[in-house]
């Protein structure tokens, strides 16, 4: 039952507010005061405290009205039916602004395909198919859209807002754990009506929630309703700016009365004669008339529409007053219930906290969309692809009536011609006979040119399918046909590709279905169930009271960036692949944590039977310690150990003659060994810092403060800031006096950190070095004697062969010198022989 119970009962003594709402007040009259002469004993009733009230007004003046108390038991007829004609008029004008929108969604679940239609045109027996194209679409994105949105875990999660610490953690997930045990085990119709709603939502575009307290069943819940069932005024853009919001609810007049009889409803004289007006939209007869269904003949006797108006009303008697008592003409939000068959308001509650000055209205509905469209209504795949599938059922039903008629051709026949039983038709490898009288049977028969299905409608009909599906992202993606060798990195920017529409899509829903949680969560706040069902870890159960506040953020489960397994899986590995490639910076628990997440990606249940999570460090003795360290395995230290034991033990190793054997940078032995204690001091200085009287006082206040805020409910938000405010201080003082005590306790360890001088190995390799150095040096300077003695050798040794040839040179000269010389000799001496034998031949001759 999905009615609105208001909100719960609240002591406004305890509030130290003042409640500006007036109400009708008539002074209780003493018994002084009564004139009893003349008054009716049936009308007079006698008070606990002695006082006699005649008169059913003045009873209901003394006796103080609950804050979500129904005001209309106590209005008058006038005032209420001027409240119901007014209410009505608008409701009429809201449903009359969105009948287009509603005759458009109305014909495009013609096209769903539901129902088989008998057709008669152009023929008897005609094709009355239904292109499966806007089916397919919404039976696609509802199987995605529903493990999505409802994972079998539950769909709730959890974050701290602001600083976390342990105690917020484990709020956040006890708060995590109730919500997702109430959603999947406690609330049986969130399921169902989940499924129902995504199987809507691409219908019409629009669909809502309503998460209230329902009384009847004793706990929260969140029903589904349907976009033709909840109706705003134009020009409404969301449910924040809507002046005026209506909830059309069936309920059987057997149930209203029982209603009326527990007092959540206020009591009808019933005549009998009913308004038999249906404020439904023909949506839900298209709806009825899909499903094969129709109200029986005397259901309207028992089934009624009540409306349930949110709206900001300016009620008589009830008016906002300021301080002064002076009537502000505000209006105030309320829950108006509305009977049209018995044309009667039920009641009318607060829909306002009681403590908030500003009057701001109590949410409860939750606006889902496919499409954000261009006004309050979203758009759905009849809106976007109903005329596709008009034309593609249009082009199929045409194609098979031109099959049907092609296989089985009418025509003309000769008047004259009989056949016999030609009312029954033939059938196949049947031979009839009949007479022919003159001529042929061919003349006497001529059939209608029937053609074929044409090939053109056959590929209009491909691609008037193909874009409705690429409009609505139905379509398979191959990721098998690919190239197997090609990136991950590539196959997730092409399946991102694909399924873009359907991504945005979801991320709406995600942030609607955020909206729906933290609706959720207040609920429960505000509930009287103050106590968690189960055990808990602290086994402190009515923590639950303390629980639901707004330090935690409730979040759905589900990632508004991705909107398929596939998706999830490729990541997945994606992200693997990275780790693996460099171990090194993702940490020691690097490795783990992707296949962890790869498991979970696979949706692999209890991960933690296949996969064990490494061992966490626990707390262990010195020795162990010590042990760990000589195998090269670090410790962990932890606040309540004995740091100064700890660390005694531990400077005890790094003297011994073991460690200070090892060769330096050879071994990480001595480093783990400061590191760790380095971890004791710092926990030593925090505890020393905790017991600082400026600490301590600092806690003490905030301890006060935390106190007050659950006293006074007022001052909870303002305590909240001052204590994050002081408590980030203190973190400030804290950090500063932790450092000014490390500092101390360093000073004091230095000389047990420090090593020996003499025998501190880096002098040691220094002064090798520097031996080493001068070795060198004088190895070079040596050999430059060396060098330097053996070039003069050379140079001597050049000189002297130089003075050897030049003196070589010098008597080949000489020798040549004298050799030319007597070669001249001669043959002068050979002139001057020719010369005196010619001369004597001469001489003889001329004798």
């Amino acid at each position: 039952m999905a009615i609105e119970r208001g909100v719960d009962d609240v002591d406004i003594n305890e509030l130290d507010i003042e409640d500006n709402s007036k109400e009708i007040q008539v002074g209780a009259v003493t018994e002084d005061e009564l004139i009893l002469d003349g008054m009716d004993d049936e009308d007079a009733m006698i008070m606990d405290d002695g006082t006699m009230v005649f008169g059913e007004q003045e009873l209901m003046g003394d006796m103080p009205m609950a804050f979500d108390a129904n005001l209309a038991e106590t209005m008058e007829s006038a005032d209420l039916g001027r409240i119901y004609s007014d209410l009505m008029s608008d409701i009429d004008d809201d449903r009359s602004s969105r009948k287009e929108w509603i005759d458009q969604y109305t014909e495009g679940l013609k096209f769903l395909g539901m129902k088989f239609e008998d057709r008669t045109e152009p023929f008897d027996g005609a094709s009355g198919v239904v292109h499966p194209l806007l089916a397919e679409s919404v039976t696609q994105f509802q199987a995605q859209a529903y493990k999505e949105m409802l994972p079998s875990g539950g769909p709730v999660k959890t974050m701290v807002m602001g600083m976390g610490t342990p105690q917020t953690d484990l709020q956040a997930a006890r708060v995590q754990e109730y919500m997702n045990y109430l959603i999947t085990q406690e609330m049986k119709e969130y399921d169902p009506e989940t499924d129902q709603l995504l199987f809507y939502l691409p219908l019409s575009g629009s669909a809502f929630r309503k998460v209230h307290f329902d009384q009847s069943l004793g706990r929260p819940v969140s029903r589904f309703i349907p976009s033709e069932k909840l109706i705003v005024p134009y020009g409404t853009t969301s449910l924040d700016d809507a002046v005026r919001i209506t909830h059309v609810i069936g309920m059987s007049m057997n149930e209203v009365r029982k209603l009326q009889q527990t007092g959540f409803y206020r009591k009808t004289k019933s005549s009998g004669d009913y308004d038999d007006a249906s404020y439904s939209d023909d949506i839900e007869d298209e709806i009825d008339e899909l499903q094969g269904i129709k109200p029986s003949g005397g259901s309207s006797d028992y089934e009624a529409e009540l409306l349930e108006v949110h709206v900001e009303l300016d009620i008589p008697g009830f008016e906002d007053v300021d301080g002064n008592g002076e009537e502000t003409g505000i209006k105030l939000p309320y829950i108006v219930t509305l009977l049209p068959k018995q044309n009667t308001v039920l009641s009318i509650r607060r829909n306002y906290v009681q403590a908030d000055v500003m009057r701001r209205r109590i949410d409860y509905f939750v606006h889902y969309k496919f499409l954000p469209g261009v006004g309050f209504y979203g758009f759905g795949l009849t809106h976007m692809i109903g005329g596709l599938s008009q034309a593609a059922t249009s082009i199929l039903r045409q194609l098979i009536d031109a099959g049907t008629l092609a296989n089985l051709p009418a025509g003309f026949k000769a008047r004259g011609i009989r056949i016999r039983d030609n009312d029954v038709p033939l059938q196949p490898g049947e031979f009839r006979d009949m007479d022919a009288p003159g001529g042929s049977l061919r003349d006497a028969l001529m059939p209608l040119p029937f053609k074929e299905p044409s090939g053109t409608l056959l590929q209009l009909l491909g691609m008037l399918v193909e874009a409705g599906r690429r409009f609505a992202s139905v379509g398979d993606m191959q990721v098998g046909d690919g190239n197997q060798e090609a990136p991950v990195g590539t196959t997730i920017a092409l399946l991102e590709r694909g399924s873009r529409v359907m991504s945005s899509i979801h991320k709406r829903m995600h942030y609607s279905q955020r909206v729906e949680f933290n609706i959720l969560a207040r609920v429960i706040k505000d509930s009287p169930i103050k106590a968690y069902p189960y055990q808990i870890a602290s086994g402190q159960q009515q923590l639950m009271a303390q629980d639901f506040d707004d330090r935690i953020d409730i979040i759905p489960v589900s990632d508004p960036n991705i909107f398929s397994m596939s998706q999830r899986v490729m990541l997945a590995q994606e992200m693997m692949q990275m780790v693996q490639s460099n171990p090194q910076i993702h940490g020691p628990q690097g490795m783990h944590e992707a296949y962890r997440r790869r498991y979970e990606a696979m949706g692999v249940q209890q991960i933690e039977q296949l996969w064990p999570p490494p061992p966490q460090p626990r707390p262990m003795s010195p020795a162990m310690e010590n042990a760990g360290f000589l195998q090269g395995q670090p410790a962990q230290a932890f606040p309540d150990q004995d740091h100064d034991a700890h660390i005694q033990a531990h400077l005890t190793l790094l003297k011994s003659p073991i460690v200070s054997a090892m060769p330096p940078g050879q071994s990480p032995v001595a480093g783990m060994i400061q590191a760790h204690i380095y971890q004791h001091v710092d926990f030593k200085a925090r505890e020393m810092a905790e017991q600082d009287p400026e600490i301590q006082q600092m806690q003490q206040q905030m301890q006060q403060m935390q106190q007050q805020g659950q006293m006074d409910p007022m001052m909870m938000q303002q305590s909240q800031m001052q204590m994050q405010q002081m408590q980030q201080q203190m973190q400030v003082i804290m950090e500063d006096k932790v450092a000014q005590i490390t500092t101390q306790i360093m000073e004091d360890l230095a000389e047990d950190l420090a090593p020996p001088q003499q025998d501190d190995p880096l002098v040691n390799l220094r002064d090798r070095e520097l031996d080493i150095k001068e070795a060198d040096l004088q190895r070079k300077a040596e050999e430059a004697d060396r060098r330097i003695n053996l070039e003069s050798e050379r140079i001597d040794n050049t000189a002297d062969m130089a003075d050897e040839r030049m003196d070589l040179q010098r008597e080949l000269a000489e020798m040549k010198d004298e050799v030319a010389r007597e070669r001249i000799g001669l043959q002068r001496s050979a002139q001057m022989a020719k010369t005196a034998e010619n001369m004597a031949k001469d001489f003889f001759g001329n004798r």
